[in-house]
C-alpha cells in the first residue's frame, strides 16, 4: 500500500473504497481505478513511479480491502453505481481536476463519471478499454454473445475454478507464469456475489454512445495481443472519442500495470506532459 492509513482521513467514502493517497496535495491528483476482480494493488507498480504527483489509490466495493458491507445489488446493476463512488471520492478528498486512469472496465468507469460532471477531471487515462464486448452489426467486440454466456455461466458455477483458468489468459505472457498467478489470488478473493454481479456488468454493458460525449483530454492505450479487448477495439474507442490521443503499447496481454508497469507509467507521463 501507498501513503497514509486509509481510516486517518475519517471520510465516508474513503474509509468504505479503502483509499489510499500519497504525495504532496500541492501536486496533480492522480486518480486509478482497477479493473474486474483486482484491487488497487494492481496499479501500485505503476503509482510509485509518479513520486511528483500526487497519486489516489482505492478499491470498488466488493474487492480489495473495501467494505463489503457496502455492496449494495441494485446500486452496481450498472457502472454508473461505481461511477458515483468515483465523483464521491472525488469531491471528499476535495481533488482538483484529477487525472482518471483507468484499466479495462473502469476506462467506461471513468467515462462515465466524467459525462455526469464534465469539469471533474482534466484528463483521462483508458488502459485496453472497451465500450462493448459482444459482436453486434458491423461492430466487433471481440466476443459473440454466446461467447459472453457461456464466461458467466461458467463464472456462476464456479468461480474459483474459472478465476484459475481466466487470470493466466488475461495476463498473458506465458512465459511467467507468476503475473497468471497473482492475478489469479486476486480474483480468489473478489466478494463472490460483487464479482458475480460486476462480471455481468462488465461483460453485458454497452457504452459506445457514451464515448462522442467525452469532452476532456484523453488518452487510449491498447496492449498488444490483448484477449479481452483486441486492438480493432482500441482503436475503435479512438475513433469515437473526440480528439484522443491513441498508443499501441509494446506490453502483452491485458494487465500492462501488472506486466510492464515502466512502459505503462511512461506512456501516460508523455500524454501529461
Amino acid at each position: 500500500m501507498l501513503g497514509i492509513s486509509p481510516y486517518a482521513l475519517g471520510v465516508d467514502s474513503i474509509q468504505r473504497h479503502a483509499v489510499t493517497v500519497a504525495g504532496s496535495p500541492d501536486t496533480r491528483p492522480l486518480l486509478f481505478a482497477h479493473g474486474f476482480g483486482c484491487d488497487q494493488s494492481m496499479w501500485a507498480p505503476v503509482a510509485s513511479q509518479f513520486t511528483d504527483y500526487r497519486t489516489i489509490l482505492f478499491d470498488l466495493v466488493g474487492f480489495g480491502q473495501s467494505d463489503i458491507a457496502s455492496f449494495d445489488a441494485k446500486k452496481y446493476s450498472s457502472l454508473e453505481g461505481h461511477a458515483d463512488d468515483v465523483i464521491e471520492i472525488c469531491h471528499d478528498l476535495a481533488l482538483e481536476k484529477p487525472v482518471f486512469v483507468g484499466h479495462s472496465v473502469s476506462s467506461m468507469i471513468g467515462a462515465v463519471a466524467s459525462i455526469k460532471e464534465p469539469t471533474l477531471f482534466s484528463a483521462l487515462v483508458m488502459v485496453g478499454p472497451s465500450p462493448c464486448y459482444i459482436d453486434e452489426g458491423e461492430y466487433l467486440g471481440g466476443f459473440a454473445r454466446s461467447d459472453i454466456d457461456e464466461m458467466l455461466e461458467a463464472l456462476e458455477v464456479d468461480f474459483f475454478a474459472w478465476s484459475q483458468n481466466m487470470a493466466p489468459v488475461i495476463a498473458g505472457n506465458p512465459e511467467r507464469p507468476e503475473y497468471g498467478e497473482q492475478l489469479t489470488q486476486m480474483f480468489c478473493q473478489s466478494d463472490f456475489d460483487a464479482a458475480r454481479l460486476f462480471a455481468r456488468v462488465t461483460f453485458m454493458s454497452d457504452n459506445r454512445s457514451d464515448l462522442p460525449r467525452i469532452s476532456v483530454p484523453t488518452l487510449v492505450m491498447q496492449c498488444s495481443e490483448d484477449p479481452i479487448a483486441p486492438s480493432f477495439v482500441g482503436e475503435y474507442v479512438h475513433e469515437e472519442v473526440p480528439g484522443s490521443r491513441f498508443v499501441h503499447l509494446e506490453a502483452r496481454g491485458h494487465t500492462p500495470n501488472l506486466t510492464a508497469p515502466r512502459e505503462t507509467a511512461e506512456v501516460i507521463r508523455a500524454f501529461l506532459e
